[in-house]
């Protein structure tokens, strides 16, 4: 199996200028948990999480060290509405691992497996978003072949 076998071609994006509330949006209500960035000629320019989000909340160590190490994280979640009004390309992650669609489907997943991250974007050979695959997406592509392969093995 490749990569554009399985891969999912609807995938939900944000550009550099588009708000981290817009952003947060789209993720809760698709239930998904980070979208690529791509530019205005879908070249993708970074990748945005909501651990990066998340990120964007936590005290640097210079500011635990002025408040004595007794960090208030109640008010720093109350500042969460601060972090609504930053922009994807504040946040986001700019060095991007991707996946080309001839790749083979196990490669794609060993290099999700080695960066530990749970999903990668699908890219042309001009940086072109194109798709997207998950380790989930994968799991269940390999599931379905097997089960398919074991069903016409007992059938012969």
């Amino acid at each position: 199996m490749i990569v554009k076998d399985i891969m999912n071609t609807s995938v939900k994006t944000a550009k550099a200028d588009t708000l981290i509330k817009d952003i947060a949006s789209i993720m809760c209500l698709n239930k998904i948990s980070g979208v690529p960035v791509i530019d205005d000629n879908d070249k993708l320019v970074g990748v945005l999480s909501e651990k990066d989000i998340l990120r964007a909340m936590f005290p640097d160590v210079e500011q635990i060290m002025q408040e004595g190490g007794k960090t208030d994280f109640e008010a720093i979640e109350a500042d969460y509405k601060n972090v609504l009004d930053k922009k994807a390309g504040d946040m986001m992650t700019q060095t991007v691992a991707s996946v080309h669609p001839d790749m083979p489907l196990l490669k794609a997943a060993s290099m999700m497996c080695v960066k530990k991250i749970r999903r990668i974007p699908v890219t042309d050979k001009d940086d072109k978003l194109v798709g997207i695959i998950s380790i989930g997406d994968v799991h269940k592509a390999i599931f379905q072949e097997n089960l398919l392969k074991n069903g016409s093995d007992r059938a012969a």
